[in-house]
């Protein structure tokens, strides 16, 4: 099996993957925990869509590197948010990237060590999560930094959790520990901590005891109802998002 030009393409995914086609994708800054940009979603549009089309990958884990998934967000790099010409490509972006991960169609898991409070979304649209006790999922960029959760992050909890405890929490951000997670029927294990990925890889490798076609076909009925939800919800979510980004720069500028 060949190494993708993809796998050295991106420069916060870590990309392995072992001889039976389980590949891995570490997000990560300089090998530690990822501190999200502009740059990265941007280029994720197209790790995933490269990710998902390219059929010697059997099964897909998403991680992250550093003991943490992705903590923290820098706003600045996306430029003035309340510009409609700025806003666009991260509109465009930011559904590409849900409908790129929903597209990979063998199945997915959710590796989580440490903090999942960006884009925790990404991590939803995997088919099981394992995570280490100390793993906690939040919201940091949305309604306490004073813009609307549109950009999915709302469509995918509240598909597992119910929209009235999705929006409480996304309304009142906290971190949800593991426990918690798995009680709610988002996290399917709950291991020690430094043992998720090794917990995911162990279950990657049952999977692989089904035919390709049962694989592949398994994430592709389970996702369809998400997909459904990408599509209908997520661009009307980040029309909603940019305008309240736009709202929150005009009263910063005149505070």
């Amino acid at each position: 099996m060949s190494t993708p030009t993809y796998f050295t393409k991106y420069p916060t995914i870590r990309f392995e993957r072992d001889a039976d086609g389980v590949l891995v994708m570490a997000l990560h800054s300089n090998g530690g925990p990822l501190e999200f940009t502009a740059a990265d979603h941007e280029a994720y549009v197209d790790a995933f869509y490269e990710v998902g089309r390219d059929r010697d990958n059997k099964i897909v884990i998403l991680t992250g590197a550093g003991g943490d998934f992705i903590t923290s967000i820098d706003f600045g790099s996306f430029g003035d948010v309340s510009d409609p010409d700025v806003w666009s490509k991260v509109h465009d972006e930011g559904t590409q990237v849900l409908e790129n991960i929903a597209n990979i169609r063998v199945p997915m898991i959710f590796a989580l060590e440490g903090r999942a409070h960006v884009h925790t979304e990404y991590g939803l649209l995997a088919n099981i999560i394992v995570a280490g006790e100390g793993a906690t999922f939040d919201d940091l960029p949305h309604f306490s930094g004073g813009i609307i959760p549109g950009d999915g992050v709302f469509t995918l909890w509240s598909y597992f959790v119910g929209p009235g405890r999705a929006q409480a929490m996304l309304l009142d951000p906290r971190p949800l520990g593991a426990r918690e997670a798995k009680a709610l029927g988002i996290v399917a294990e709950v291991v020690a901590d430094g043992q998720a990925l090794v917990r995911a890889k162990e279950i990657a490798k049952s999977y692989l005891r089904r035919t390709e076609v049962t694989r592949r076909n398994t994430r592709i009925h389970f996702i369809q109802p998400i997909k459904e939800r990408i599509v209908r919800e997520v661009g009307y979510g980040l029309s909603l998002e940019g305008a309240s980004a736009a709202a929150l720069v005009k009263s910063m500028r005149s505070a």
